[in-house]
């Protein structure tokens, strides 16, 4: 294994590990992941990795998977080092700048996806990737205009396990919505309103898509009208909602295992 020391921090090479903060990305779809699980979970995913920058006990510790993948540049410095790179205090050992893979065509995700309209927080995209890795939900329908599953926060709070999904980023909510129907998708929408099926009753086709809305608020009439049943989870009186991500992770888990 050939690692390269680095000693001037002023470098091209170093600047992609400083520039790209949470939902930044070069033109060629540059990321940065970090920390020894999010890393090795991507590593292990094939995805394509342009280099390394760790410290000397994380090579010893993983070198059997890094000398497995061919990446072309292992650079290595001590913690403080990585520190003065990027900014701030670092609680693990790695990071690494990987390529975002192409996103999946529309027509190639699965018969069962993940779909969210307008959600704010990274935390929150990390969460629900995280949880529909773990059910078999490996589709991942998402807005152009949101926090991205490769962010470095979202890559971190999901463990890298975005890696293991399908990702699609679409532009417009109705085309994509309308296009999803045409191909048999049933799109259900979690929403509290009259007419809304609590989760027990739901009974789960094939091809489905679960659309969640905004964390504060939730989805506008307009997106339901398009949106061929309301679902909702079955609480006690005085509790309003779950937090998006736990409210996902629910009726996936009803979606994909409750029959």
């Amino acid at each position: 294994m050939k690692l390269t020391p680095i000693d001037d921090l002023n470098t091209p090479e170093m600047e992609v590990y400083a520039r790209l903060r949470d939902n930044a990305f070069d033109k060629d779809n540059s990321f940065i992941a970090d920390s020894p699980k999010v890393v090795n979970l991507l590593l292990q995913s094939g995805i394509e990795v342009k280099s390394i920058l760790a410290t000397r006990a994380y090579y010893e510790e993983f070198a059997e998977l890094i000398e497995a993948r061919n990446i072309p540049t292992l650079y290595v410095a001590e913690k403080k080092v990585m520190e003065s790179i990027i900014g701030h205090r670092l609680h693990h050992n790695v990071m690494m700048h990987g390529i975002r893979p192409e996103q999946t065509p529309l027509e190639g995700l699965g018969d069962q996806i993940l779909m969210l309209d307008e959600i704010s927080s990274s935390e929150n995209i990390g969460a629900i990737a995280r949880s529909a890795a773990a059910l078999g939900v490996n589709s991942y329908l998402i807005p152009e205009h949101g926090p991205h599953p490769y962010g470095r926060r979202a890559l971190r709070v999901s463990m890298g396990h975005t890696g293991m999904l399908k990702t699609h980023c679409y532009s417009d909510i109705f085309s994509t919505l309308k296009a999803l129907k045409a191909q048999g998708y049933t799109i259900f929408a979690a929403e509290v309103t009259q007419e809304s099926i609590p989760l027990a009753q739901v009974k789960v086709p094939k091809k489905w898509v679960l659309l969640m809305g905004h964390e504060g608020k939730g989805l506008s009439p307009e997106v339901l009208r398009e949106c061929d049943h309301t679902v909702q989870i079955e609480m006690v009186e005085g509790i309003k909602s779950f937090n998006v991500a736990i409210a996902a992770s629910i009726m996936m888990y009803r979606f994909t295992y409750g029959g």
